[in-house]
């Protein structure tokens, strides 16, 4: 047996111990871990929240007459939930999509149901409270703009969208255009995600612009990465 060596964590507001045994180092910190159940709570509440917000935020803009279009992870998660509920990835992001001209008309509407619009690190969002974080927000995206100058294309308009049940979700081609346009990590991730469920295949390629073709041609050439 290896000797144990006890060492005072000063610099934790609860107390510690390390237990160091041969070439194993475990830190426990019985007070500050949450119990496992609640943990779980935690995850579920998480979803749950998006949910939430997806489902209010949509209602309002439909209740209004307002034209919008799911986009993002959501509009992922919705189309490949269509093929395999299994295959869903859950997303802390609402994104919406709307026409800029019907931004004030959507503030009054998103405002009056209690969410709180800020433009942080260049985005226009509502809050679902005072005080919450970005990520517990609404993220607006606005049609047939750039989000970045020198783009292949802009994002496309919110009637390039199809009535899925409880929201109205970007339409699939135009979905995969503007992921493989942005083409982050999470674009990537998400293309991944529906070429995996065969909603993309080689096929795509022929109805894409050049450089939007080779992007998608790589992935389906790399699916694990």
């Amino acid at each position: 047996m290896g000797q144990v060596v006890t060492l005072e964590l000063y610099f934790w507001p609860v107390s510690a111990v390390c237990l160091l045994q041969q070439t194993s180092l475990r830190l426990i910190v019985a007070e500050f871990a949450p119990n496992s159940i609640d943990l779980l709570q935690r995850m579920v509440d998480a979803v749950e929240q998006v949910r939430q917000r997806l489902a209010k935020s949509a209602a309002l803009l439909a209740n209004a007459g307002l034209p919008y279009a799911v986009v993002g992870g959501n509009a992922v998660a919705a189309w490949v939930a269509t093929v395999d509920q299994a295959a869903v990835r859950n997303t802390q992001d609402v994104d919406l999509l709307i026409r800029r001209s019907d931004f004030a008309a959507a503030k009054v509407v998103l405002e009056g149901a209690g969410f709180v619009f800020r433009h942080i690190a260049g985005l226009d969002m509502f809050l679902d409270h005072v005080g919450a974080s970005p990520r517990q927000a609404i993220h607006l995206i606005f049609a047939r703009e750039f989000v970045k100058p020198g783009e292949a294309l802009a994002n496309p308009d919110v009637d390039q969208s199809v009535d899925l049940g409880p929201f109205r979700v970007l339409r699939l081609d135009a979905l995969i255009r503007i992921k493989l346009t942005a083409f982050r990590d999470k674009d990537r991730t998400h293309l991944r995600d529906m070429i995996g469920v065969k909603l993309i295949d080689a096929s795509w390629t022929r109805t894409l612009p050049p450089a939007l073709a080779e992007r998608l041609q790589g992935l389906l050439d790399t699916p694990d990465g």
